[in-house]
């Protein structure tokens, strides 16, 4: 551990003996390293130097220094939390760009490349003297180590980095855009372990879109939403994340996709356009969808049961 902030070593907070640190919101970073598990002692230990070079310069690019830096050793990965007056931006731009270099420098003509999943997650931490607490904590290694995480990244074997962040962060930071931020890059999917059932958003650096039609969920494949234009937020705005119980991009904005549930069906609706498997629509008598009802989507009719159907005047007139 680099530096720690809050708490002292023996849980008491920054009032003395008997007081108890306050959780602050910070961003939260988890980098793994896949296939350490079939690496040998010593490859571990060269994965391990590397990692670190590679953090540590991208860490040093944004003005973070070690000492304003909690940084806990993961084995095979790194937790680090920033500083709360850190910009979310520059660590999804600037940060990520330095690594994803750090990285690609690194492997160049390398028989052992290092490839790494990051997790980034904005939320209230507690430094209680002995390590992280908070949910933003779990979450961000949730999403990190998630199934989808690494379908993604077996989806993709010539890149050495994939970044997936939170939807609170997605909407309030990657889509408004900015240096070093393409949010366009980005594409969304379901992420569940244990208690966690979170939209997360996935991107690749050096490719256009990360492959998430390799990656499919028990239910069927992932429902994925397309990206915000830059600029144009997802979700709620704000300094902080939402309190406990509030999901930043509950209503997407312009570009982002809903996903609906009918009969069992997935839905997705993107601005005016419809994908998945529907019948049809109930329609007013402007053959317009009746303002303030709820759409149906309806099961198709036989021939004889259309045929039989009570025909109205103003249908006689129009068939005569």
């Amino acid at each position: 551990m680099y530096g720690s902030t809050g708490a002292g070593a023996n849980g008491e907070g920054p009032g003395g003996p008997g007081t108890q640190p306050a959780p602050v919101n910070r961003l939260v970073v988890f980098g793994d390293v896949c296939g350490s598990g079939s690496m040998g002692l010593e490859t571990k230990k060269r994965m391990r130097t590397a990692m670190y070079a590679a953090f540590g310069e991208a860490f040093e690019v944004v003005g973070v220094s070690p000492g304003r830096l909690h940084q806990e050793d993961r084995g095979d990965g790194i937790l680090a939390a920033l500083p709360a007056d850190m910009p979310s931006s520059l660590m999804v731009g600037r940060w990520l760009s330095t690594l994803y270099e750090n990285l690609r420098e690194h492997n160049r003509d390398r028989s052992e490349r290092l490839r790494m999943r990051v997790g980034m997650h904005v939320g209230p931490v507690l430094d209680d003297g002995r390590g992280l607490v908070g949910r933003a904590v779990d979450l961000t290694c949730r999403l990190c180590d998630s199934d989808t995480a690494k379908r993604v990244m077996e989806a993709a074997p010539a890149s050495g980095l994939m970044l997936v962040v939170s939807e609170w962060l997605y909407a309030n930071v990657v889509a408004e855009g900015g240096r070093y931020i393409e949010p366009q890059q980005y594409l969304s999917g379901r992420v569940r372990a244990k208690e966690t059932d979170e939209t997360a958003w996935f991107h690749v650096p050096g490719l256009e879109a990360p492959p998430m039609e390799a990656v499919s969920s028990p239910r069927g494949p992932t429902a994925v939403k397309q990206a915000a234009e830059p600029g144009r937020g997802g979700g709620p705005k704000g300094d902080s994340p939402p309190p406990p119980g509030v999901r930043g991009g509950e209503r997407p904005g312009p570009g982002l996709s809903q996903e609906f549930h009918v009969g069992g069906d997935n839905l997705s609706v993107t601005g005016s356009t419809i994908n998945g498997g529907f019948t049809g629509f109930r329609k007013d008598a402007r053959g317009e969808a009746a303002r303030g009802e709820e759409t149906r989507v309806e099961e198709p009719r036989g021939r004889d049961e259309d045929e039989e159907r009570p025909v109205s005047a103003g249908e006689s007139e129009d068939r005569a």
